[in-house]
């Protein structure tokens, strides 16, 4: 089995009703931009993906929809009883071979899960379906293959049965340990996900010291930079080297300060002009620098919920990088391309960007890049 077959990861993204997309399924590679105009679902695919995600934490559904209503398709009509909803899932490879789940959310008049299907090795592994309106609870059935097919029980209704799956299958038969694989290997693919967009003006204030995991935000990128300068040298030396093919000025080297209140402040150290900090950088120097720093380090360096039981060999970390190349020059958006095909590259880090022109990125035709077109 190859290295990267032991990592389960996301390889298809299904929006069968959500929002503006409609029975589309998106492929997922190891680097996928997702490229078009303004309006044309990118950013919606993206807040889908990182919604399965939490819902793969156990996070509740009104925590993950706060607004459901907004996520049902416009045109979209409530039936007799006035319910309306979405549908949501994708496909995670790994060990156990792809396997497919779909959720089915009624929005309204109450936000529920009302019908969930994981599938694979040829079999339907848990299937959930609301039988009883009035109870807060939907009917599950997981694959057993025992004395009897299949073991049925109420779950709730506001949670993801296969995030619960793993708590309540004993193990014991060889249907129910491909459940259990099954569920397993579509938890640890969606929870490795990190939500990505950097906001330059928080960046520029400096960071709480003890703010050692870098935020979706990425605002506390000063307290970051202290921690992985004195962790890991050969990363910090690539990282230098990359911010300093995306900024305009000569970059020496990237170094923190700590004030009088005992916030950190990061710096650009430019050789002979001496150090200048970064809050003096502009939003694109400030989003290059941010993005390379995430696509250089790990979870244990990112503000992700990823499965601790399981070795980091084998999981693979999806960053969901919103607006890839907003504020981005031609000329800085090819280099984090290029730094984002390497890292991709290795097979420890994935990359689902929302971009508005790929055809500004070099690199975009590399091997292991997949670009999915909307709204053409």
């Amino acid at each position: 089995m190859s290295v990267s077959r032991l990592r389960p990861v996301v390889t298809e993204l299904r929006l069968s009703a959500y929002k503006t997309h409609s029975r589309a399924a998106y492929p997922l590679g190891p680097l996928t931009l997702f490229a078009g105009p303004s309006g044309s679902g990118k950013s919606t695919a993206l807040e889908a993906y990182a919604a399965l995600s939490r819902l793969a934490g156990g996070e509740p559904l009104d925590a993950v929809f706060p607004d459901p209503a907004a996520c049902v398709p416009r045109r979209a009509r409530p039936d007799s009883q006035g319910r309306r909803g979405f549908r949501i899932g994708c496909t995670v490879d790994g060990p156990v071979g792809p396997v497919q789940l779909d959720v089915a959310v009624q929005a309204e008049p109450e936000l529920r899960v009302v019908g969930e299907r994981m599938t694979g090795a040829g079999e339907t592994l848990l299937e959930t379906a609301l039988r009883d309106p009035s109870r807060r609870a939907v009917q599950a059935a997981w694959h057993t293959a025992g004395a009897v097919p299949v073991t049925r029980a109420p779950l709730p209704d506001d949670r993801l049965a296969t995030a619960l799956l793993p708590l309540r299958i004993a193990g014991t038969t060889a249907g129910q340990l491909l459940a259990l694989a099954a569920a397993e290997q579509v938890v640890i693919a969606l929870r490795s996900a990190f939500p990505c967009d950097p906001l330059p003006d928080r960046m520029r204030v400096p960071a709480r010291r003890e703010e050692g995991r870098l935020r979706a935000g990425c605002d506390n990128l000063a307290a970051v930079l202290l921690r992985t300068r004195t962790e890991c040298a050969t990363r910090h030396t690539a990282l230098v080297g990359a911010v300093r093919a995306g900024c305009a000025g000569p970059v020496a080297d990237l170094t923190t300060e700590r004030l009088a209140d005992g916030a950190v402040r990061a710096l650009l150290d430019q050789g002979e002009l001496g150090a200048m900090p970064v809050e003096r950088l502009g939003d694109g120097e400030l989003r290059y620098l941010a993005l390379t720093l995430v696509l250089m380090t790990g979870p244990e360096v990112l503000e992700v919920d990823t499965v601790k039981d399981v070795l980091p060999a084998r999981q693979a970390l999806t960053v969901l990088a919103d607006g890839f190349d907003r504020c981005l020059d031609r000329r800085q958006a090819g280099e984090l391309m290029g730094v984002a095909a390497r890292m991709c590259a290795r097979g420890h880090v994935r990359l689902v960007a929302a971009v508005g022109d790929a055809a500004d990125l070099r690199g975009v035709g590399a091997e292991g890049v997949t670009v999915v077109h909307l709204g053409t």
